[in-house]
């Protein structure tokens, strides 16, 4: 049973994941819309955003589930 828990919590993650990525993206696009002069600085801060965001999913699939005794 708490196989199936930490499963859900992972897609769940994922999920989360996937959503606050097309956020950004869909921020960042429109930024370099109105701002395209501003493209280099928008690309960065949109990098650096998506990184931490994945590395929320990178610890829930790798690091969580081998930090938990069951």
């Amino acid at each position: 049973m708490t196989g199936h828990i930490f499963g859900l919590g992972i897609g769940l993650a994922a999920l989360g994941v996937g959503i606050g990525l097309g956020m950004i993206g869909n921020g960042a696009m429109q930024g370099m819309s109105r701002q395209p002069e501003a493209i280099g600085k928008i690309q960065v801060a949109m990098l650096i955003a998506l990184a931490f965001v994945e590395l929320v999913c990178l610890l829930t699939v790798f690091i969580v589930p081998g930090s938990l005794k069951i």
